[in-house]
């Protein structure tokens, strides 16, 4: 009998880092969501990346030891991150002066999923009004990121169906179909159907067998990819456009 493919963490970590490589590499290809069938063939792939990363934030939560540490980790990443984002497609490091999209990497939302979670958790006490009101606030100050809000309410809404990947993926779907309705009305009607690319996770995820994988490093290696990647990006882009922003959609 044929054995079994399945996948652990690294092995899955190491796919989401592959595709938002093609996907960042398509930016310095065709800017601008280029409606070039082969550019978007490229970022449907590059969309496994983030349902990926959500899915592990959720793994996190379920297995960190101390969710203050893995807080102030995301918390470091997410800042390093911001400067990286903007460097690798000509933005602003100071928010809104470009714009309001896009204006922050997706790993503000990860970090802002992560402190409502402990927020929501019984070991923080505070009166249950300011404390919906701290979590609205922090939720909707994702708005402005990379997979803005939708990104913090997918990790929440998957995290509270782990274990069950199919319900994991109809949450994410449910919340990346606003997403998409939102981008097709005031971002990019091209951007909204590449969207469709997340589905292409489910039968990613499934082949999941719950192991974490015997290189320890690896868990480090996507942290420091994801900045470092990101300023090879800018580097290019200023050799091959100069100071321009990609991401004018």
């Amino acid at each position: 009998m044929k054995e079994k493919i399945s996948l652990n963490a690294n092995y899955l970590k190491l796919i989401a880092i592959i595709a938002m490589t093609i996907d960042h590499a398509t930016d310095l290809i065709a800017p601008n969501f280029s409606n070039e069938l082969y550019a978007i063939a490229l970022h449907v792939i590059g969309r496994l990346t983030a349902p990926i990363m959500w899915f592990f934030v959720c793994e996190g939560l379920h297995y960190t030891h101390d969710i203050k540490k893995y807080m102030l980790r995301m918390g470091i990443f997410a800042i390093i991150s911001h400067f990286a984002y903007c460097f690798a497609f000509g933005i602003s490091f100071i928010p809104f002066k470009d714009g309001i999209f896009n204006q922050t990497s997706v790993m503000y939302p990860l970090f802002i999923a992560v402190v409502v979670h402990w927020l929501e958790s019984d070991e923080v006490k505070l009166n249950i009004v300011l404390k919906r009101i701290i979590i609205f606030v922090l939720i909707w100050s994702a708005f402005v990121a990379d997979w803005s809000s939708i990104a913090v309410l997918a990790i929440l809404g998957m995290y509270k169906k782990r274990g069950n990947v199919e319900k994991q993926m109809l949450v994410m779907i449910i919340w990346v179909a606003l997403y998409g309705i939102v981008s097709w009305f005031f971002v990019s009607k091209t951007y909204a159907l590449v969207l469709l690319g997340v589905l292409l996770v489910y039968p990613v995820l499934k082949l999941y067998n719950g192991e974490k994988g015997k290189c320890n490093w690896m868990k480090w290696f996507f942290y420091i990819y994801y900045p470092f990647h990101l300023i090879i990006v800018g580097i290019i882009r200023l050799c091959v456009y100069g100071n321009i922003s990609l991401l004018n959609f």
